[in-house]
């Protein structure tokens, strides 16, 4: 049996408390930032503000205290906003075990640095510890509604280690949820991340009354972009043909649960930005922070990357998105096979 501490309580860290409690093995601890919240998902065992009808098995024991938490946790799934990941863990630093397996599950760049989640972690972490952390990154296509009801999903682990890459395999895993290993984090997180641009852009086409053969080229194209970065940061093209890229890709461009393609279908439909956000009741969506993080990244690596930079102008730069659209359109003719 395991001690799991899930940080974070949206909708994607209680899906995930959910799978690793259904599994009944386990000792599960859910962070909750509210209190009023973890109060009523302590008698409710439920989660009404981020995962409404799901039930959360008894074992899953919700808490609003780090320390008690992270307490004797051999296992800890960070799940919270990306732009919150450092100051967390210097908050998590004095309480965690320097034997425990860490497992970020947040698609996101830190906006300043730039860094992968995995990075932040061992910044945060490895310069207090003599021995590095052992980290890991989770992703793939995942709703968090249907990993919670126990539609089958599949995800993947990655890591360098790969003795630890098989234990999250094996504890994670479920009839519903399997989990793949790989050895590749850079490929992995990076593909996470930069989806989440992507996913903008089709929602801007769907905003706009565009059809399915705009979705299409976007994904490819879309693909094509997020592959070059990858590669020039490390990653592996393999990697992006895989669960954490080309499925999580096609999963938020096209999927209606996916708040950053909802992000873009209102841009698409003429609503401004500040407006849509106040509308999602504390729900976030990654890409908006994503987006600025992988246009400094690309030009930090002098690599092409024309929709990330179109949903940078619509996002920030007050571009409408026709013009984003007919932009894209109009570029220079290349060749899709040239290597860039």
């Amino acid at each position: 049996m395991s001690d799991i501490a899930v940080i974070g309580a949206g909708a994607w860290g209680t899906a995930l408390s959910i799978v690793l409690g259904r599994k009944g093995i386990h000792r599960v601890r859910l962070w909750v930032y509210e209190e009023e919240l973890r109060e009523r998902i302590a008698k409710h065992h439920e989660n009404d503000a981020f995962l409404r009808g799901q039930q959360i098995p008894e074992s899953v024991i919700p808490s609003s205290n780090l320390a008690e938490t992270l307490s004797g946790a051999n296992i800890v799934v960070s799940v919270m906003p990306s732009q919150h990941c450092r100051r967390l863990f210097e908050q998590m630093r004095p309480h965690l075990r320097a034997e425990s397996i860490i497992v970020s599950a947040t698609k996101g760049l830190e906006e300043n640095s730039l860094l992968r989640m995995t990075q932040v972690i061992a910044q945060t972490l490895d310069s207090h510890h003599s021995k590095p952390f052992r980290v890991g990154a989770l992703s793939g296509p995942s709703f968090a509604i249907e990993v919670a009801r126990g539609d089958p999903t599949a995800v993947t682990v990655a890591s360098a280690d790969a003795e630890l890459a098989r234990e999250v395999q094996s504890e994670f895993s479920d009839a519903s949820f399997r989990v793949y290993t790989n050895d590749d984090p850079v490929g992995v997180e990076l593909g996470g991340a930069l989806k989440n641009t992507i996913a903008i852009a089709a929602g801007v086409c769907s905003g706009l009354g565009l059809g399915h053969n705009s979705i299409a080229g976007l994904i490819t194209r879309g693909l094509a972009e997020m592959t070059r970065l990858a590669v020039a940061c490390g990653g592996k093209a393999e990697t992006m043909a895989g669960l954490a890229g080309l499925g999580d890709l096609v999963l938020t461009c096209t999927g209606d649960l996916s708040r950053n393609r909802t992000v873009g279908v209102e841009l698409g439909r003429g609503r401004k930005l500040p407006e849509i956000l106040a509308g999602m009741h504390g729900m976030v969506a990654e890409g908006v922070f994503t987006t600025t993080a992988a246009m400094q990244l690309a030009r930090a690596r002098s690599v092409d990357m024309p929709i990330t930079a179109q949903m940078f102008a619509i996002l920030h730069e007050g571009k409408t998105p026709r013009e984003a659209i007919h932009e894209l359109m109009t570029r220079v003719g290349k060749s899709e096979t040239l290597k860039p």
